[in-house]
């Protein structure tokens, strides 16, 4: 099979994916308890105003009407609009979008320049002190949830040792966002030379993105260690060392170097998962961002964000996977047979 017929095949298995996320995630919102005429209107408003703004939002109809209309708004770029800010959703996920965005790429960072040296380390010193720390905290930073792990880290560093800020979102009080121009705090405060922000946005993330970052690191530890024990027991790394080529040059140039291709290849995955996940880091946080925002509008049954929030990751995760298979696809012609 060719390229383009692999291409196809697998195109032709998003379509039904994300036609079931919707359904799956429209049947989940129609059944929760909760009314999102009276979110919209307030707790004290009388039963009649109630059910004359059920008309008005359709809420009325069949469910299979409902259905239809929901998915025939998002076939158009209509999200519907949010019961509790009374704005478009797509409006509301455009402001908060860039939030999620920086505390995801911080926390991808993090969980790279920790999870890659102890990998290596701990496959250089195989079955020793430094390994088995390593596989320690790697098992911790999976086991460990994140809403108790950002919890702990504030009440250690902020309540006790007053070095973290409170949290309070993405800059301290009284100090004025910078100039939009990626819509990320810190890459703007750059651009834009902005320093008093760029110290008071790095200072608001560091503690949310390494909360985030500690439950991914783990995984990437994990695969490069596997990765460098069998990439140095193979015959062209002894062949290095019987040539005497310098320990630092074999481990840190030829094998770390291939032990980073299989790395690559969950990046994405690790993406989507950050981007998906931080939903509680971000309320613990009181980070500004779509996953604040999905939690909050499942506390009061506003199913507008929900929907949408389900349908962002989904659509997140399926297009992660798609691309990954089609580079495999294109790195090695035998996928395409499967």
């Amino acid at each position: 099979m060719g390229f383009f017929g692999y291409f196809l095949r697998r195109l032709s298995l998003v379509i039904p994916t994300l036609l079931g996320v919707t359904i799956i995630t429209f049947t989940l919102t129609y059944v929760l308890p909760g009314n999102p005429a009276v979110v919209k209107a307030g707790p004290l408003v009388s039963p009649e105003v109630v059910k004359e703004l059920e008309k008005e939002m359709g809420l009325d109809q069949p469910a299979w009407v409902q259905y239809w209309r929901y998915i025939s708004g998002v076939a158009r770029g209509d999200l519907g609009q949010s019961a509790s800010t009374g704005r478009p959703v797509l409006e509301d996920f455009r402001q908060r979008l860039p939030a999620t965005f920086e505390l995801t790429l911080a926390s991808l960072l993090i969980a790279l320049a920790v999870g890659i040296p102890l990998g290596v380390q701990s496959a250089v010193h195989r079955d020793t002190a430094i390994d088995h720390i390593g596989r320690i905290v790697g098992v911790a930073g999976v086991a460990m949830p994140t809403f108790w792990t950002g919890l702990l880290g504030l009440y250690l560093f902020f309540y006790l040792l007053g070095v973290a800020p409170p949290p309070l979102g993405r800059l301290g009080s009284g100090i004025e966002p910078p100039t939009a121009i990626t819509g990320l705090y810190v890459i703007d405060s750059l651009l834009t030379g902005n320093w008093k922000a760029l110290g008071s946005s790095l200072h608001q993330l560091m503690l949310p993105a390494i909360t985030l970052g500690l439950s991914v690191m783990a995984p990437i530890a994990r695969m490069v260690r596997s990765t460098m024990l069998e990439i140095l027991e193979s015959d062209y790394i002894k062949s290095a060392w019987a040539a005497g080529i310098p320990r630092r040059q074999v481990i840190y140039g030829d094998a770390l170097k291939n032990a980073l291709i299989p790395v690559i290849t969950i990046l994405g995955i690790v993406f989507g998962f950050l981007m998906a996940g931080n939903a509680v880091v971000e309320s613990v946080f009181a980070w500004p961002g779509i996953g604040n925002y999905a939690i909050t509008s499942l506390m009061t049954k506003d199913s507008g964000p929900i929907q949408s929030f389900v349908l962002f990751v989904a659509v997140l995760y399926v297009a992660v996977n798609f691309v990954i298979d089609m580079v495999y696809g294109l790195i090695d012609p035998r996928i395409r047979l499967d």
